[in-house]
Order: C-alpha cells, then sequence, then structure tokens
C-alpha cells in the first residue's frame, strides 16, 4: 500500500519537471520588444517602451541585436524610416562618425531613405 502514493509523488515530480520552462528574462524581453517594434516601424511604442523600462538608445545600442545587426542596421534593413530616424536623433555623432552604419546601409540597401539622415548625423 506505501509503494501507490510514492509512485504518484514520483510521476507528479516527473510531470511537473517537464512542465516547468524558465522564464524570459526582462533584459530579453526588453529587446525582443524593441526589435518588434522597430521591425514594425512603431516610433511611439518604441518610445513607450523605452520610457517605461527608463532605458536609452544610446546606452543600448551596442547591447541589442536584432536579427545578427544594431538597432539601426535593423532599421534599414526592415525600411523602418520613423523608427530609424528615431534612433538616429538619439544617437551621439560620435557613434556614427566612423561610417560603418553607413557603408553597410550602402552596400546592403542602397536605396534606403535612411542613409541621409544618417550621413547628416554623423556630420559626413
Amino acid at each position: 500500500m506505501i509503494k501507490l502514493p510514492k509512485l504518484v509523488v514520483i510521476a507528479a515530480i516527473a510531470a511537473g519537471s517537464f512542465a516547468y520552462t524558465a522564464p524570459a528574462s526582462a533584459n530579453d524581453q526588453l529587446a525582443v520588444s524593441i526589435c518588434e517594434y522597430i521591425a514594425a516601424d512603431d516610433k511611439n511604442r518604441l518610445r513607450s517602451k523605452l520610457k517605461s523600462s527608463r532605458v536609452k538608445v544610446r546606452n543600448i545600442y551596442d547591447a541589442v541585436f536584432c536579427n545578427g545587426n544594431n538597432l539601426l542596421r535593423h532599421a534599414v534593413a526592415s525600411n523602418a524610416v520613423d523608427t530609424g530616424e528615431y534612433i538616429v536623433k538619439n544617437l551621439s555623432k560620435s557613434s556614427l562618425e566612423d561610417g560603418a552604419d553607413i557603408a553597410w546601409a550602402e552596400a546592403n540597401h542602397a536605396g534606403s531613405p535612411l542613409i541621409p539622415i544618417i550621413k547628416d548625423r554623423a556630420g559626413l
């Protein structure tokens, strides 16, 4: 008679261990939301998410990647002009002066309307 409850407990533990999934961290969820809002060219939701998370674009620019691209390149690749312009305006000029993002955009998305905006901000 003791074996039945012991078997039930073991089965419950085993079933519970398979059903558990670790929750995504808040930073991962924030990054996913940012990438989604950029891809959708939803500047208002992007601004709102950044503000509610107390995060600035220039502070996360080098840390968040969307499909292997930084935020600006993701905007160019997604043809997200409004969010791309918002990102450019919130970056320091020095972060754009090296021209790497401009060269990448010209090589991969030559007709992007964001290229002149990036060049203007970078002073090139």
